[in-house]
C-alpha cells in the first residue's frame, strides 16, 4: 500500500514540476513584451512632444502673391512667416488703401449720424450705431498708422481733415455716395430714409470690401493686412444683414 501511494504521489507531482518551467518562461515572455510596449509608447510620446514644440517645421504650403506682373510663389509655412517678419515695409498699395479708406469711413459716419433723428426703423437705427462703433476706432487706427510712417518719411500720408469725405475723388474710392445722394438722404425721413440709407450703405460697404480686397492682394504691411481683413469680414456680414432688411 505504501509503495502504491508513493508511486501515485510521484505520478501526480510530475506534471507540476514540468509545468513550472513553462509558466516561468511564459511569465518572462510576458514581461519582455510589456517592456517593449512601454518603450514603444515612450518613443511615440517623445516624438509627439518634439512635434508639439516645433510646429513651424511642418504645415501646408503657402501661396505668396507676387508683385503686379509677377507670378505667385509657393513657400513653406515657416518660410512665409519668416519672409513676412523680415519684410513688413509698406508699399504703395498699403499707403493708398489707408489714405482712401479714411475718408471712405468718414462718409459712412456722415450717413449714420442722420439715422437717430430721421430713421423710422429701430433696426436701421441699431445698424447705424454698430457701423459708427466699428468705423470710428478704425479711422483712429489708420490715422495712427499714417502718423507712424510719416515720421519715417513715407509718402502718401496725407488725408482729408475731419468733415471732408473726399467727394473730389469718387473714381478712386468705389461705393462713395455723391453729393446729390447725400443731399437726398439728409432731406428724407421715416421709411423713405430707411430705404435710401440701406441702398446707399450697401453700395458703400461693397466699395469698402473691394478696396480691402485689393489691399490684401497687393499690399505688404501686416497691420494694413489685419485692418483690411477686418473690413472684409465685418462689412460683408453687414451687407448681408442690410439686404435682409431692404
Amino acid at each position: 500500500m505504501l509503495h502504491r501511494r508513493t508511486s501515485a504521489a510521484r505520478t501526480s507531482a510530475a506534471p507540476t514540476a514540468s509545468a513550472a518551467p513553462v509558466r516561468r518562461a511564459c511569465a518572462v515572455t510576458g514581461l519582455l513584451t510589456a517592456a517593449v510596449l512601454v518603450l514603444g509608447a515612450c518613443d511615440s510620446g517623445s516624438g509627439s512632444d518634439k512635434g508639439a514644440k516645433s510646429p513651424s517645421t511642418s504645415g501646408p504650403s503657402v501661396i505668396a502673391p507676387g508683385k503686379p506682373g509677377e507670378t505667385a510663389a509657393t513657400l513653406s509655412a515657416e518660410d512665409a512667416a519668416k519672409k513676412r517678419t523680415d519684410d513688413d515695409s509698406p508699399n504703395s498699395a498699403d499707403f493708398e488703401y489707408v489714405e482712401k479708406m479714411i475718408p471712405h469711413h468718414r462718409q459712412a459716419l456722415e450717413m449714420t449720424e442722420l439715422a437717430p433723428k430721421r430713421a423710422k426703423s429701430t433696426k436701421v437705427k441699431r445698424l447705424a450705431e454698430r457701423i459708427t462703433a466699428a468705423q470710428k476706432p478704425e479711422i483712429g487706427a489708420m490715422e495712427r498708422w499714417q502718423k507712424a510712417h510719416a515720421k519715417k518719411g513715407k509718402p502718401g500720408t496725407k488725408s482729408p481733415k475731419p468733415g471732408h469725405d473726399g467727394h473730389h475723388d469718387h473714381a478712386g474710392m468705389p461705393g462713395m455716395a455723391t453729393p446729390a445722394q447725400l443731399k437726398q438722404l439728409r432731406a428724407a425721413k421715416g421709411e423713405a430714409f430707411d430705404q435710401l440709407f440701406l441702398k446707399l450703405m450697401i453700395t458703400h460697404h461693397t466699395g469698402a470690401v473691394t478696396m480691402a480686397t485689393d489691399a490684401l492682394s497687393q499690399g505688404n504691411n501686416l497691420l494694413v493686412e489685419e485692418m483690411a481683413n477686418d473690413v472684409v469680414a465685418q462689412q460683408t456680414s453687414e451687407i448681408n444683414r442690410m439686404r435682409g432688411m431692404s
